[in-house]
């Protein structure tokens, strides 16, 4: 008997590739640089965020999309702030694909928005399978989580455009050591940009703010 043999995860892919293209074309269109920010849950994200509309909302309008499988704790976070923010709910699922990227900026409005973060739901493996047509990918690791986090979730580390080291001020406390942490990243992606930072203090955010200045006017 003949059967077929039909690759459903290529299949979706590739329809993600698709969508990802029109995000990218409507955010051109806008004029607005999209950062896709991905991290575990805890690592600080929200609190990172907060800290780079501090030193950048005076130079750039900013808009930010909280994606959660529920709650609205971050969006609520961001809101004090007066920056645009839209909460989405993914219904239970562990990442924002391109699709569902591309609904909730067009729900959000980027109408005189220069800056654009996506918070993606909190892991290290499904948001690192799908592009979400974002100009940059930005990943947080907090100290607490370990400098072996590259061996366990290479594909993260791979497709990231940067990497934050966040919660350095605990570093004593964890047997986290930088050195290490390069190592283990360099065969993955080798001269990634690594920015330690403590979002708690503030301390490293002004040099990861000027590579966002950086690539957001290149980006032009």
């Amino acid at each position: 008997m003949d059967y077929e043999i039909f690759e459903t995860k290529e299949r979706v892919l590739a329809e993600n590739a698709a969508a990802a293209r029109s995000v990218r074309t409507y955010t051109r269109e806008k004029g607005t640089f999209f950062v896709n920010l991905m991290a575990s849950p805890g690592a600080g994200k929200t609190t990172a965020l907060l800290r780079l509309i501090e030193l950048l909302g005076a130079e750039y309008p900013i808009a930010v999309m909280e994606a959660d499988a529920d709650g609205d704790t971050d969006a609520a976070a961001i809101a004090k702030t007066g920056t645009k923010v839209i909460q989405l709910h993914t219904g239970g699922l562990c990442h924002m694909d391109a699709d569902m990227t591309l609904r909730g900026l067009q729900r959000l409005g980027l109408d005189g928005v220069r800056l654009c973060f996506l918070e993606n739901v909190g892991n290290l493996v499904c948001p690192a399978e799908f592009d979400t047509g974002a100009d940059l990918k930005m990943m947080i690791l907090s100290v607490p989580e370990g400098d072996d986090k590259p061996l366990k979730y290479p594909l993260m580390f791979q497709v990231s455009d940067l990497l934050v080291i966040n919660k350095t001020d605990v570093s004593p406390i964890f047997d986290f050591d930088m050195a290490r942490l390069r190592r283990n990243v360099e065969p993955l992606h080798p001269g990634m940009p690594i920015f330690p930072v403590c979002a708690r203090t503030g301390e490293g955010f002004e040099a990861l703010a000027d590579f966002l200045r950086e690539r957001m006017e290149a980006g032009r």
